[in-house]
């Protein structure tokens, strides 16, 4: 699943909270996510799903669309993850438990 690139990714927490993050190795951010070393937020709400994800070709690229996400209403946030699943994206969904 990874590339060259930097991801932007979302994950929808037990609590139904939406956490949006960038990495360069999504395989291995899943699994520090999932072991309680990724981010303190997600931490205290596993088990946690991840429902988007996208490679941009640099940090800055990466950086500029996270905040833009991070701006962006929980509805706006459900609406591109959608979008994303329409486009064949889905089977990248993976769930992740405690």
């Amino acid at each position: 699943m990874d590339r060259k690139g930097v991801y932007v990714y979302i994950l929808q927490c037990k609590d139904n909270s939406l956490y949006t993050g960038i990495t360069k190795d999504l395989t291995n951010r899943m699994k520090q996510h999932q072991t309680g070393q990724g981010s303190k937020y997600v931490k205290s709400r596993l088990p946690f799903k991840l429902v988007y994800s996208k490679l941009y070709k640099d940090r800055s690229s990466a950086m500029k669309r996270e905040r833009e996400i991070k701006k962006m209403s929980r509805e706006k946030k459900l609406s591109l993850i959608r979008n994303w699943q329409k486009q064949g994206n889905y089977q990248y969904c993976l769930d992740f438990v405690e």
